[in-house]
């Protein structure tokens, strides 16, 4: 958790949610010792008086930060998305749980509905972690992409020249065309053998995943169309890997984690998730909701999706990835090359186009870079606007998609990510 002075303010859709953030902010910092180094000053006298003024400025913090603040632009556009929001709450197979987070600028709001866990029916909190799913492709872009800037590997190297003990019909791929979906590489989720290993929680190393389609042909022609397909990734994770030496997971801390100081943010591996974390159910329309937050192995899906991240952390993350701050020049000008109608998955709001590791939505409000992500249990988006000063981040509790569940309530799942966006943009 970080410092007062890099911690973004959070406003929340409410008076009372406003003052429940803060308190929640006050006791995470306690938690982590940050406040309670400072409790030995606190009570001295010179101590006392800095405490008074701290709690004086924390007193009129939400007439600072709150509806005072808003212009009738930013208030309107915030409450069509929260309305919106909590409509999706409602809808047949949706999610028990949503909290997003709107920044514009130095701004940030908070809007939160429904419950972290359906037993104890607390509300979700902003440092709660959650599974994110295919926004994990946008760390390994990342991981990649730096890696290119600096020379240690290229967009045009081939799978037959970094990793030539894959699929002989692979090695004419290139590392652009996987980080832009354009391989033809099956998809490995798609596989018998995959859905298996799912249901009985087996661990699979990434090579047993791409031994599970290894034996497919290519689906078309390298870089002659588009297939979305969670292999790319797992190729890409090894690309870096053989590049540098290093393992994955210390190159997503070195290059993402650590510079970014995403402290709530880590590669799981397994089944559990480090508490405080938020719930995922089934997208059951009728009858109880089974908990599905911790049914299967993530080694299963590596670097296609197994990160877990917290709402800030995320937001933070995309504003500088999306936000060009990671790397530019001809990197980011590749990046930002998009194919048109190359869709996420699950599909983003507005009209969708794939970069590399990367997405374009043009919505009704402007357009925004970022990446959306599906995992049983939950479905998470994230996306700024190219300067990284706008951002959305917005966590529900369960799987949506045009493919599973409630048709109807995925496309309003899409209506709000879009009402989301919205808010971001409003002036």
């Amino acid at each position: 958790m970080q410092p007062f002075d890099r911690f973004p303010l959070a406003t929340a859709s409410s008076d009372s949610d406003q003052r429940k953030l803060k308190i929640d902010v006050l006791l995470n910092h306690f938690r982590t010792g940050l406040v309670c180094a400072f409790i030995p000053f606190f009570f001295s006298k010179k101590g006392a008086a800095v405490a008074a003024l701290i709690f004086a400025a924390t007193a009129s913090l939400g007439a600072a930060t709150g509806e005072n603040a808003e212009t009738g632009g930013t208030g309107k556009a915030d409450a069509a998305f929260d309305k919106t929001l909590g409509q999706l709450i409602g809808e047949p197979g949706g999610p028990p749980g949503a909290i997003a987070v709107v920044q514009r600028g130095h701004d940030v709001k908070v809007f939160r509905k429904g419950v972290v866990d359906q037993k104890t029916g607390k509300p979700i909190r902003f440092f709660d972690r959650f599974r994110i799913g295919s926004v994990g492709k946008a760390f390994n872009g990342a991981v990649a992409l730096q890696l290119v800037a600096q020379g240690k590997l290229s967009l045009s190297d081939t799978i037959g020249q970094r990793l030539p003990t894959l699929p002989w019909a692979w090695h004419n791929v290139t590392l652009g065309q996987l980080l832009n979906h354009t391989s033809g590489l099956p998809n490995f989720t798609n596989a018998p053998g995959w859905q298996r290993a799912a249901q009985e929680g087996e661990y699979l190393s990434p090579m047993d995943v791409i031994g599970l389609v290894s034996a497919q042909p290519l689906a078309f022609p390298p870089g002659s169309s588009y297939a979305y397909s969670n292999t790319d990734n797992i190729v890409v994770g090894l690309f870096a890997e053989m590049a540098t030496g290093l393992s994955y997971d210390l190159l997503l801390y070195q290059l993402a984690f650590d510079p970014l100081r995403l402290r709530r943010t880590v590669m799981s591996l397994g089944f559990s998730m480090q508490a405080p974390f938020v719930h995922g159910y089934d997208n059951n329309a009728t009858g109880e909701r089974d908990d599905i937050s911790e049914a299967l192995n993530m080694s299963e899906v590596w670097a296609a999706g197994a990160q877990i991240s917290s709402l800030f952390d995320l937001n933070r993350f995309i504003r500088a990835y999306a936000g060009g701050k990671l790397f530019g020049g001809a990197t980011r000008a590749a990046q930002t090359h998009f194919v048109p109608g190359g869709e996420s998955e699950p599909k983003g709001p507005g009209e969708n186009s794939a970069g590399l590791a990367l997405f374009k939505y043009d919505t009704r409000c402007g357009t925004v870079y970022g990446h959306t992500g599906n995992f049983p249990g939950y479905t998470t988006i994230a996306v700024s606007s190219p300067d990284g000063r706008r951002s959305f981040v917005m966590l529900v509790s369960t799987h949506l998609d045009k493919a599973t569940g409630v048709p109807a309530t995925f496309q309003f799942w899409r209506r709000t990510a879009e009402d989301g966006v919205c808010a971001a943009f409003a002036r």
